[in-house]
């Protein structure tokens, strides 16, 4: 019997998952020192990402996608509600090469290969849930102002997506190539937190 698609997907990138939560990124958050300009570089290279992501999504025309994509699940208005925030608050938003090259890569995959990209970003936001009070007290965030991103996870919708996608990608030649990209997802957004994590960790010992 074919494992659940979701299954696999979950299954194959469980490393990939324990990597990013060892980052100096994600060290810095739970810790309370991750300055802010990082969180909102965070912000803002989601937001690129994602531009791209649910801008195909929409105009996909596969059978398999249109099963599992909807309208409910953008998150693009999120981010761009949390940067009006933070940009009324005077930051500015750099450049994220990661992030661009992770946009570019999305507008040129496969229909099918956009459900892995999903898959992972999606799920992204229920780890975000848990990391949401971090984000609220380092920040002094206040009535959810720059916090709708990092508050937009839900697991009933997370349940519903994941049940869309074992019924759209039955075949096992299908689920190969959504674990294909959902690992080369993972892997963008590793590269997008190695930018982020600059400078965070403690300086390297002199030599002796």
């Amino acid at each position: 019997m074919t494992d659940r698609a979701t299954q696999r997907l979950r299954n194959g990138t469980r490393t990939w998952h324990q990597a990013l939560e060892s980052t100096e990124f994600a060290a810095a958050m739970l810790a309370g020192t991750l300055p802010l300009d990082r969180y909102v570089g965070q912000l803002a290279a989601y937001r690129v990402v994602l531009e791209a992501l649910e801008a195909e999504l929409a105009r996909a025309t596969c059978p398999s996608v249109a099963s599992v994509w909807s309208p409910d699940l953008a998150k693009l208005p999120f981010l761009e509600r949390d940067l009006r925030h933070f940009l009324a608050l005077g930051a500015v938003l750099r450049p994220c090469p990661a992030a661009t090259e992770f946009a570019d890569e999305i507008r040129h995959s496969g229909a099918t290969e956009l459900l892995g990209y999903l898959y992972v970003l999606e799920g992204s936001t229920l780890g975000a849930l848990f990391l949401l009070r971090y984000v609220t007290e380092a920040y002094r965030l206040t009535d959810g102002n720059g916090t709708s991103y990092y508050g937009s996870g839900d697991r009933a919708r997370w349940a519903a997506l994941t049940e869309r996608l074992d019924r759209a990608l039955g075949e096992p030649a299908v689920q190969d190539r959504v674990l294909a990209a959902a690992e080369r997802a993972y892997r963008h957004v590793a590269l997008i937190s190695a930018e982020l994590s600059v400078g965070l960790g403690s300086p390297a010992p002199e030599p002796v």
